[in-house]
């Protein structure tokens, strides 16, 4: 390829790495480009040198198995100012049960979550749909709506899969100790109770 095909190339290339919200891998961009590896390298080694850290608003980074553009450092607090949204707020304790019971129990539907907590679910599942945090997967035998988490709820709690979920088996408490527990809650129940 010549030496301008190579800069063409290394458009295309930023144009790609710009749309994706992952890191791309050289061979994503072999099959994108419909080209060779040797052209993407020589793709990506102008690229690199266009966007090298002091030049642009931008910087090549190869991380994650594959290439992205992200902000030149001198940028980096202009653009964490400009991009500052309130915080997502924390999840509650009917959603972090619901997303426990639907992360241990998937494919699980509504009916299933509200008979395990013995409270209705509707809006955590709501909630937790809405976050992105788990999805429908389809209907169960009954024609009820399943749910499962999502590839976001694994980012997110830094698991590689979801065989990367703790042991349930590790919070089993013993006879004695869930009947001190569950004095302990009424206890607390009774407190909150009392005028």
């Amino acid at each position: 390829m010549t030496e301008g095909g190579a800069a063409e190339l290394a458009r295309v290339v930023e144009a790609l790495l710009f749309l994706s919200p992952d890191p791309v891998p050289v061979g994503d961009l072999i099959d994108a480009c419909e080209v060779g590896e040797v052209q993407i390298r020589n793709a990506l080694d102008v690229l690199a040198e266009d966007l090298a850290p002091g030049r642009r608003g931008l910087v090549l980074r190869e991380v994650a198995g594959g290439f992205v553009l992200a902000t030149e450092p001198a940028a980096e607090h202009a653009a964490r100012r400009l991009l500052a949204r309130p915080k997502t707020p924390p999840l509650t304790a009917a959603q972090a049960e619901t997303l426990a019971i639907v992360a241990y129990l998937q494919p699980v539907s509504r009916p299933e979550i509200a008979r395990i907590r013995g409270v209705s679910s509707e809006s955590a599942v709501q909630t937790l749909g809405e976050r992105g945090l788990i999805e429908e997967a389809g209907r169960s035998r009954f024609g009820a709506v399943i749910y499962r988490t999502t590839e976001l709820f694994e980012r997110l709690f830094g698991l590689g899969s979801l065989e990367d979920l703790p042991d349930v088996s590790a919070f089993d408490p013993t006879p004695e100790d869930a009947a001190e527990l569950r004095e302990r809650l009424l206890r607390a129940g009774e407190q909150r109770a009392a005028p």
